[in-house]
């Protein structure tokens, strides 16, 4: 799908507060709520748009410790393989197939360093998993979701300059 300008400063401006409402995101880019509403129906229904969240600090939640895991595997194991793997561990946040010498990398988190142990230990028994190369995250530094698509506020067409 062919984003305009005015899609992508709705999509820009969903991403900075999703719970911004039609007439707000109106004023922002010149449309009427109803207008604006029909831009987000069609994204939402070409698949632009998945779904809303609640983004959810770890930290507050007591999800302190992670690490990024290289999986390193057998043979032929499939991204499918790795996909049921992943989802069978409730500390797997992410996991992705990638290029290089490891087969997969694995997003952890837990509560402390023994619960990061603990999850390893358990992705590590695996019966394709033949071993692992980890990374313990210190801090993060930038986290989205999404990429994010930046437009100076007021520059679309047609819209007035802040």
């Amino acid at each position: 799908m062919r984003l305009d300008p005015i899609d992508q400063r709705i999509i820009a401006l969903l991403q900075e507060d999703a719970r911004s409402s039609y007439a707000e995101i109106g004023e922002r880019v010149a449309l009427s709520a109803p207008a604006v509403k029909r831009r987000v129906d069609r994204l939402r229904s070409s698949g632009v748009i998945r779904g809303y969240t609640a983004l959810v600090d770890p930290g507050a939640v007591g999800w302190t410790t992670e690490a990024f895991v290289e999986l390193f595997c057998t043979g032929r194991t499939s991204p499918a393989q790795l996909k049921a793997a992943a989802l069978r561990h409730p500390a797997v946040v992410g996991a992705y197939t990638i290029s290089g010498e490891a087969d997969a990398l694995v997003h952890l988190r837990a509560m402390d360093m023994s619960g990061l142990e603990e999850a390893l230990e358990k992705l590590r028994a695996e019966p394709f998993v033949t071993s692992t190369r980890s990374m313990i995250v210190l801090s993060r530094l930038v986290e989205t979701l999404a990429p994010r698509i930046v437009q100076d506020v007021g520059t679309a067409k047609g819209s007035p300059a802040s």
